[in-house]
């Protein structure tokens, strides 16, 4: 045995002389070496790592050997829902939390948002950081059930022509009360805007609008005489104050007009009419609980009970397609025996 150990010792002796560096060794070499040095002092025997090394590779196998004790955390999700979420993503490209609130809302699937993002595909991401005015935010809480707010964001047909878009939201239940579209708006024709938007009868008791020129003093007084609004003005170079109208302007970028492109005036006021009814009575909304700003009338009020992460035998997934497939909706289908 001490003849063996010498001639093995002067195999090593040789490398180390020739200056040759040992090659990377594998998982199970590493296993077997921590397991051989507890029967000897290994110290001194020890010659292609450092022992700094060897001790990491120890402390690796104790962190192993108890993730293997410990049976690796909690189940995964049923197949069939991991394909659902990844389907749901490819489906909607503009999605995030939404696609757990799609599950909880009308598939009857309580999933958390961390669940969803585990099994995300590869290839998406998640929105930016949100950075809003504390005192502001405060205030439109209070007063979010009566208030309006409105803005004109612009479009580029594929002439290039730029179409102004009229969009008035109402900031309680995230719900958009008008939309339209013109190449030349006038405060006549924004005045008949609100005019469609709002019955004789409205609860709303603010509007909130920025500086731009359409809304001119003439404009805010016939708002406040006729119907009973109080006008907001926004600060200058100040667009979180209108902060929820903004996100309603960038969500329908993102969502609707970054996939599609105008053909004319006619085309971008059918699209965006098409995009409206979606966000009213089919997108989830986070700020809402989740929740949808009106109840669709095809869509049951109470979901089939059923177990958290799986699918009863009688109910099918329905999908119906928004704007050509950009947008999905999603429903359960029970059907009778």
């Amino acid at each position: 045995m001490a003849a063996e150990v010498l001639f093995l010792r002067k195999q090593l002796a040789y490398y180390q002389d020739h200056q040759i560096g040992p090659r990377r060794l594998t998982d199970p070499a590493r296993l077997s070496l921590v397991l051989w040095s507890r029967l000897f002092n290994w110290k001194e025997a020890l010659l292609i790592v450092t022992p700094a090394t060897f001790v990491r590779w120890h402390r690796k196998g104790f962190k192993l050997y108890w993730r293997w004790r410990s049976g690796g955390g909690r189940p995964p999700l049923p197949k069939e829902i991991r394909q659902l979420i990844v389907r749901m993503v490819r489906e909607n490209v503009t999605w995030g939390e939404d696609i757990a609130d799609e599950l909880i809302l009308k598939l009857g699937i309580y999933v958390s948002p961390r669940t969803v993002r585990k099994y995300w595909p590869k290839q998406a991401d998640g929105a930016g950081p949100r950075n809003p005015s504390q005192s502001w935010r405060t205030f439109v809480k209070n007063h979010a059930a009566g208030i309006v707010a409105c803005d004109f964001p612009v479009a580029v047909t594929a002439r290039f022509q730029g179409s102004i878009s009229f969009l008035a939201m109402e900031i309680g239940c995230r719900r958009i009360l008008h939309c339209n579209v013109t190449a030349h708006p006038t405060a006549e024709w924004t005045l008949q805007q609100f005019r469609e938007a709002m019955p004789h009868e409205h609860p709303y008791r603010f509007l909130i609008h920025d500086r731009d020129s359409i809304f001119s003093s003439e404009l805010d007084e016939a708002l406040q005489s006729s119907f009973g609004l109080r006008v907001l003005r926004t600060p200058v170079r100040a667009p979180k104050a209108n902060a929820y109208c903004e996100r309603l302007v960038g969500t329908i970028r993102r969502e609707c007009l970054d996939f599609i492109i105008p053909l004319n005036e006619r085309h971008l006021r059918m699209t965006l009419r098409s995009w409206v009814t979606h966000y009213n009575k089919g997108r989830p909304h986070s700020s809402l609980g989740p929740g949808i700003p009106e109840k669709a009338l095809d869509t049951p009020l109470r979901l089939p009970k059923m177990h958290r992460h799986r699918l009863r035998r009688e109910c099918k997934i329905r999908a119906k397609q928004i704007l050509a497939g950009l947008h999905h909706e999603y429903w359960l289908d029970q059907s009778v025996a």
